[in-house]
């Protein structure tokens, strides 16, 4: 049992006096051999002789732990006994485990502070809940940096690199993201109310329950985002261009449908193709005459 301190109240001596002394009076602690060891675990608890319980630690080299066999102790006398060896026990195990892990946790204590905090060190700058209107942080290396909950009004993102930044529950009204990358960002609760994203790059971005109302999204990348449902159809009415960075068709990007399927989605469409004067008179002439 290399695991078993050689000394103190979680030892086997330790153990086994604790369970089978009626009254102990400990100053220490030896690991018993593998003899001692087998005769403790065969001896009969019920034994009457309670002082043999402890006879292979007692009879070792110095005497460290002696134990006697006494009148039996009232009920509340063990009860109280019983508690003041489970007190000892967990001092002494909590003094052990100070002197063994005590260097090893300084050092983890030293590496912690020498690596700093997940924000406020590289490019994660530290922004949550702060008010930040107008701001400019325009070309940028922002990534991983916290925005969560900042007021973010008229603020200028543009050409930054926000790659995996928090935005969460940002207030981004009319700011502008214009060929920022915005991919793996977390913009979930966002207002990005007319906020400029022309060919930004949201790829894995996740905007759920954010509103995008009015925003330019020309030639913004949205492969594999998280975009609401009615936010989806709100942006698919406008959504054009190609990412100049990626590639990506904005609308195949953001799951629409072909922009000529869209317009002739119905007759009432504006946008959709309308008939000429020539079918509207075919069109009439085949209406019945109820007055001349």
């Amino acid at each position: 049992l290399p695991f078993i301190p050689r000394c103190g109240p979680l030892s086997p001596c330790g153990l086994l006096t604790i369970h089978f002394c009626e009254k102990l009076h400990i100053t220490g602690y030896l690991l018993p051999t593998r003899a001692e060891m087998a005769s403790l675990m065969s001896m009969n608890v019920n034994s009457r002789s309670m002082a043999k319980a402890c006879s292979p630690c007692a009879s070792r080299q110095r005497l460290v732990v002696s134990c006697s066999a006494s009148k039996k102790p009232s009920s509340v006398d063990s009860d109280n006994s019983v508690f003041a060896r489970i007190g000892k026990a967990g001092v002494a195990l909590a003094s052990a485990a100070l002197l063994v892990a005590g260097p090893a946790v300084a050092d983890l204590n030293r590496f912690e502070y020498n690596a700093g905090s997940e924000f406020g060190s590289g490019s994660a700058q530290q922004w949550g809940e702060a008010d930040i209107e107008g701001k400019d942080f325009s070309n940028q290396d922002l990534r991983r940096s916290n925005f969560t909950s900042a007021n973010c009004r008229h603020t200028n993102f543009k050409g930054s690199n926000l790659q995996g930044a928090y935005f969460i529950k940002a207030v981004t009204y009319q700011a502008n993201f214009e060929d920022a990358n915005l991919s793996d960002v977390l913009m979930d609760r966002a207002v990005l109310n007319e906020a400029n994203l022309k060919n930004a790059v949201l790829a894995r971005a996740v905007l759920t329950r954010s509103d995008l109302g009015g925003a330019n999204v020309e030639g913004a990348d949205f492969t594999n985002a998280l975009v609401d449902k009615t936010q989806q159809l709100a942006l698919c009415r406008y959504a054009s261009g190609v990412n100049p960075v990626t590639g990506a068709d904005t609308r195949k990007s953001l799951g629409c449908g072909s922009a000529r399927r869209f317009r002739a989605s119905s007759p009432s469409n504006p946008d959709g193709p309308q008939p000429s004067e020539e079918e509207k008179d075919v069109f009439r002439s085949t209406m019945p005459v109820y007055r001349q």
